[in-house]
């Protein structure tokens, strides 16, 4: 016969434990310098990635007509038009011009091009790439800069770059890929300045401490306050709709006491999530939402198998009291629990292990859920029945005692 746990004598002592640390999540939401690290989508202003590369050659062009320039990953596109010239496209295929060299003797060919070059002539065309700050069309006086970036390219680590930005004010850095493509998503919070004065600023910081020429914008856009705002709406609004369904779904399967003692228990989860997230200074973005509800899924799973348990237990143990239920139910189904959580732990570890950027903090978050899973299931969802059940139980005898108290001696 399988070992009993009596896990209904530390009910009391874990109910202190989940206070203190939801408390603690709580006071560190309202705290002056703590808060919320919020991330790239939840704050209005510019969003801007960008790739630490260094400048591979610059382009001008002063011959007739209008000439719009194309950069792809295999191919360079000169589109002359205007009104006093035949339309001409130049095109300038990697496979045929494999060098920097190569590319640039091929587009001086064109009348008016001018190529300044500041890269060796041997770096690869491959390598190339386009800032989204040069303007396609090619002009005199505005030079169109490509970028290169060559494989293995030593990281730039994203604390360096935080560094750099914090002068700036409210800035948070995510970085993208792999640590040697060296790219970085950068948000600045709006302060009244126009988005191509932010990106300018921006920039300028990022160059004067990196070199000039080094930095590459691959993506600027600016997110306005009503986006930003919608956005948190809709993530609030998510986890209140999963928490609706749980209790409405576990209410028809079970018990009221029950769905409240689940919705409970992934509210505590949850709880706990953003302590962790807010006390280690974790971004706090729509990855780490996505990390919340995935526990939130997770975490139910393991409560309806504990019910389900209960729920036959009592069946076979109808005499039984309710407090020897609960302890056999969760003691029978503790070894199914950590069997699963612990093969999930081993993958998310590795994801962990082997990542970086907002990819970790995935993981991370995860970590502390699948954790914080098990507690909440033996320990907040079970101490609520308990408690529901054993004051229900005093009210009943309660009832029964006046009721025998009112009827007369035969």
């Amino acid at each position: 016969m399988k070992r009993i746990i009596p896990f209904s004598k530390y009910f009391v002592y874990t109910a202190i434990i989940s206070i203190v640390l939801v408390v603690l999540g709580l006071a560190g939401i309202f705290h002056t310098d703590m808060g919320f690290n919020l991330g790239i989508d939840f704050q209005p202003g510019l969003l801007q990635e960008v790739q630490f590369a260094p400048t591979a050659f610059r382009m001008t062009y002063n011959g007739p007509g209008n000439a719009n320039v194309i950069l792809s990953r295999s191919s360079i596109d000169i589109i002359i038009s205007g009104a006093m010239v035949d339309e001409v496209s130049h095109r300038f295929t990697f496979a045929s011009y494999t060098t920097q060299g190569e590319l640039a003797r091929g587009l001086r060919g064109i009348e008016g091009m001018h190529i300044a070059e500041s890269a060796p002539a041997n770096i690869q065309s491959t390598w190339l790439i386009q800032s989204a700050q040069s303007s396609p069309r090619l002009e005199a006086d505005n030079p169109f800069t490509v970028h290169y970036l060559p494989p293995g390219a030593t990281p730039i680590s994203i604390a360096d770059v935080r560094t750099t930005l914090l002068p700036l004010g409210n800035v948070s850095v995510q970085e993208l890929g792999t640590p040697e493509e060296r790219r970085f998503m950068i948000r600045m919070e709006d302060d009244g300045l126009s988005s191509s004065g932010r990106g300018e600023v921006v920039i300028t910081t990022l160059e004067n401490r990196f070199g000039q020429g080094e930095v590459a914008v691959t993506r600027s856009d600016f997110v306005g306050s009503r986006f930003a705002r919608q956005l948190s709406e809709q993530a609030a609004g998510l986890v209140v709709m999963t928490l609706l369904l749980i209790l409405a779904y576990c209410s028809f399967r079970f018990k009221f006491q029950y769905a409240m003692g689940a919705v409970l228990a992934i509210v505590h989860n949850a709880l706990i999530m953003v302590t962790f997230i807010i006390w280690t200074r974790m971004e706090f973005n729509t990855i780490t939402i996505a990390a919340i509800l995935t526990i939130l899924g997770y975490s139910i799973n393991d409560v309806i198998v504990v019910f389900d348990r209960m729920k036959e237990t009592r069946r076979i143990y109808p005499d039984d009291a309710f407090v020897n239920v609960l302890d056999r139910a969760v003691s029978e189904t503790l070894s199914r629990t950590i069997i699963t959580t612990v093969t999930t732990m081993i993958a998310v570890a590795f994801l962990y292990v082997f990542t970086s950027g907002s990819m970790k903090d995935f993981a991370a978050a995860l970590l502390v859920g699948l954790v914080s899973g098990v507690y909440s299931t033996i320990f907040v969802a079970m101490n609520f029945v308990y408690f529901w059940e054993t004051q229900a139980q005093k009210k009943a005898n309660k009832k029964l005692g006046i009721a025998s108290a009112r009827t007369p001696a035969k």
